[in-house]
């Protein structure tokens, strides 16, 4: 049964695929989209982490994993898979400025308002003590301006295809909002 579900969605999917061409939109950019599922793993209760970046409007990197953490918060999870797509955005960053020789305007687009904030505010916070301070790293960098960092409705982004079981029509739209 489930080899032949594979096929039947194999041929019905047969026209989506990755396109790399020229954006009229997303000229000199690099955007990521971040999105998470607390506790999503069922057996370890670890958080699932993902984010995809486009580059010039194409898509060019995703992933998807288990955080490495027990995460005790939503706003703690959040602020970790925020913390990695950052990272990411940083090497696309330094990797296209050695190609082309250009400082690429990256953004990266977040659902959680919460972790938005704690990146944003430098002072202590007694309900967030318990994160680990070496996620602390890109607090400097959005300070710095190199990374901005913004909020997404959660309609709008493309990455809740990865983390969570959508219809049919919310995922076509995930793919049109990547143009993909």
């Amino acid at each position: 049964m489930a080899v032949k579900w594979m096929f039947r969605y194999l041929k019905r999917t047969l026209d989506i695929g990755l396109r790399f061409r020229k954006s009229k939109t997303n000229k000199n950019q690099i955007i990521g989209y971040v999105n998470a599922d607390y506790a999503g793993d069922i057996d370890k209760k670890r958080s699932i982490t993902d984010y995809i970046f486009t580059l010039y409007g194409n898509v060019a990197s995703w992933k998807e994993n288990l955080q490495y953490v027990v995460s005790l918060s939503t706003t703690e999870f959040e602020y970790i898979t925020l913390t990695e797509a950052i990272k990411e955005a940083i090497w696309m960053k330094r990797f296209v400025e050695k190609l082309e020789g250009k400082d690429l305007k990256t953004e990266v687009m977040c659902d959680s308002q919460s972790a938005i904030c704690l990146f944003k505010n430098q002072t202590f916070h007694e309900r967030t003590k318990h994160i680990n301070v070496r996620f602390y790293l890109i607090r400097d960098i959005i300070a710095k301006g190199v990374i901005q960092v913004s909020k997404i409705g959660t309609k709008n982004n493309p990455a809740d295809m990865l983390t969570k079981v959508i219809l049919a029509y919310k995922f076509e739209h995930c793919l049109d909002l990547l143009s993909i």
